[in-house]
C-alpha cells in the first residue's frame, strides 16, 4: 500500500537506492535536500533528517510502498521563505515509480494537509517543460498564474478538507 511516511532512519537503505537512482545532484524535489548535506553515513543521514523534523515552517514525507522509498513530498508553511520561489508544495518521485499517478495521490493528500494548516490555497511550481508535473497539477484544478518567466511555471490550487470516514457499523 502507498502511503505518505515520515523521514525516519529505519529508511536510510531504501532513501539510498531511491537517491542513486536519481544521479548525482540536488533534484529531489520533496526531500529537502541541500547542497551541504551528507546523506550516506548513518550518522550524516540522522543529521539531515533531524534538519528536517526541526524545521517548523515546512513538513516533509516520503512516499512509500512496502519497503521501498518512491518519492517526497513537502508542504511548506505559510510563512516559509521559499514559498515566492519554490512555491508551499514541492514533491519528486524517482524515476523507475513515475506514470503511476503517485505524485497526483500524493499532492491530493498534501492538499488536505494544508487545508487542516489552515490554508485555502497553496502555490506549486514546475519548470515550463516538465509535462508530468504540468498535468499533475492541472488535473487537481491547478490554475496558471500570470506567466513569470520562461524559468518556472506557478500554479494555485485549492486546498481540501479529508475525506470523512464513513461509520462503522454496530
Amino acid at each position: 500500500m502507498t502511503s505518505l511516511t515520515i523521514p525516519t532512519a529505519t529508511w536510510h537503505p531504501a532513501w539510498l537506492t531511491a537517491h542513486s537512482e536519481w544521479g548525482p545532484g540536488l533534484h529531489e524535489d520533496g526531500f529537502g535536500l541541500l547542497a551541504g548535506d551528507e546523506v550516506t553515513s548513518p550518522l550524516g543521514f540522522a543529521a539531515w533528517l533531524r534538519r528536517l523534523s526541526e524545521d517548523g515552517q515546512c513538513t516533509y514525507w516520503w512516499i512509500t510502498e512496502g519497503d521501498d522509498v518512491l518519492g517526497g513530498i513537502a508542504l511548506r508553511h505559510s510563512s516559509h521563505p521559499l514559498i515566492p520561489r519554490a512555491g508551499h508544495i514541492g514533491y519528486g518521485i524517482r524515476p523507475s515509480a513515475r506514470r503511476r499517478g503517485l505524485a497526483t495521490w500524493a499532492v491530493c493528500r498534501v492538499l488536505e494537509e494544508a487545508h487542516l494548516l489552515g490554508l485555502e490555497q497553496v502555490r506549486a511550481v514546475c519548470a515550463p517543460r516538465n509535462t508530468a508535473s504540468i498535468r499533475t497539477l492541472e488535473n487537481l484544478g491547478g490554475v496558471l498564474d500570470k506567466p513569470t518567466g520562461e524559468s518556472i511555471r506557478s500554479y494555485r490550487l485549492q486546498t481540501r478538507p479529508p475525506p470523512v470516514p464513513a461509520h462503522p457499523r454496530s
